[in-house]
């Protein structure tokens, strides 16, 4: 099977309600606020060190089976900027894709230095659904 390295929009950043312990690195994270900043559609973004994806890829990737990766409850907010930037924006409910797996054998996992690699199944499952304006490359295992 393929592997892939992928960047997900970074929609937003960490907010005021995030709870993460900054002695470790990355910082682990036990409780995620995501505030986006602008949202234009992909069903997963990112900030580091967390990822989310919409209940609707959720479900998909339940649906299919998959490695490496669990869910968990995140909050979602919007930024003044985003309010006044894209008025009337509904955004998707979106959880929290908490990977764990190893990069170049599970579907979900993380390479060195930080990089979240994909399956060639997951990554066929997400282009249909939207990632617009993620960078996908082959991930060769370094």
């Amino acid at each position: 099977m393929e592997y892939f390295k992928i960047r997900p929009n970074v929609a937003g950043g960490l907010g005021k309600n995030t709870v993460l312990e900054r002695s470790v690195h990355p910082p682990i994270v036990t409780k995620l606020h995501y505030e986006v900043e602008g949202w234009f559609g992909d069903v997963i973004v990112a900030t580091f060190p967390c990822f989310l994806v919409t209940e609707e890829t959720q479900h998909a990737l339940q649906k299919m089976g998959f490695s490496g990766a669990t869910f968990d409850d995140a909050e979602v907010t919007t930024s003044e900027e985003c309010q006044e930037d894209q008025p009337g924006l509904e955004l998707p409910p979106f959880v929290w894709l908490k990977v764990n797996g190893k990069a170049g054998r599970d579907d979900f996992g993380i390479a060195v230095p930080f990089r979240l690699v994909i399956s060639e199944r997951i990554l066929d499952l997400l282009e249909p659904l939207g990632i617009p304006f993620a960078v996908v490359e082959p991930y060769d295992g370094d």
